[in-house]
């Protein structure tokens, strides 16, 4: 994978936030940059699902939304190309996925290569893909946690950017460890935001340096 510095950009920087349920990540970038945490803005707000909570949270908020049925097109190459057509159009500097389920394709990663984040509820390598943390309790491990990763072709294996350590409990559930699990996802994703517009973020090979 090629090195890459992100120059932070005299403007605040754009972010398209890509969801298909909730949104509460979304919401936790969003209250950053309401905060004035993040040196950016939401431009879009994207949704495979046309009644995403998140979207419906988007409007609400005054952003922009947009959906796309990916019934309606021959092949997921053509769905997102169709997606990248329309981040193009509003100059968009970094893709937030946001409990995006659909896996990007080659092509998708490609335009955005190193500019595409994702939130993922495991120490990754550990756990990757659907049901994470069932994946951990079911393991029998002690410590769990949130990654943030740079996005490649395969799935939960980019460049890790940020992790967060939470402790796995004798009497868990999925919804209890979940519940934990969140509440650090929700600090560590605008953080990871907050430093790759401050330009402190370089990929070299598949390690992530945070720059002084």
């Amino acid at each position: 994978m090629e090195n890459k510095v992100f120059t932070s950009p005299k403007k605040k920087g754009r972010i398209a936030v890509l969801l298909s349920g909730r949104g509460s990540n979304f919401m936790a970038i969003h209250d950053a940059i309401l905060a004035g945490k993040i040196n950016a803005e939401i431009v879009l707000v994207f949704s495979n699902k046309k009644d995403a909570r998140g979207l419906q949270i988007a409007k609400e908020r005054g952003l922009e939304t947009l959906f796309l049925d990916p019934k309606d097109f021959p092949s997921r190459e053509e769905y997102d190309k169709r997606i990248v057509e329309e981040l193009k159009k509003r100059d968009v500097d970094l893709v937030c996925l946001a409990g995006y389920m659909r896996i990007l394709t080659p092509y998708f990663v490609n335009q955005y290569r190193n500019r595409i984040m994702n939130i993922h509820p495991a120490l990754l390598p550990s756990f990757p893909g659907l049901h994470a943390q069932k994946q951990a309790l079911d393991y029998g491990v002690k410590f769990s946690g949130a990654t943030v990763h740079f996005v490649t072709e395969e799935v939960d294996a980019g460049p890790i950017i940020i992790q967060a350590v939470v402790p796995v409990f004798q009497y868990d559930t999925e919804e209890t460890l979940s519940a934990r699990i969140l509440e650090q996802e929700h600090k560590i994703y605008p953080e990871a935001i907050k430093l790759f517009f401050e330009g402190k973020l370089e990929v070299r090979g598949r390690k992530v340096y945070i720059r002084e």
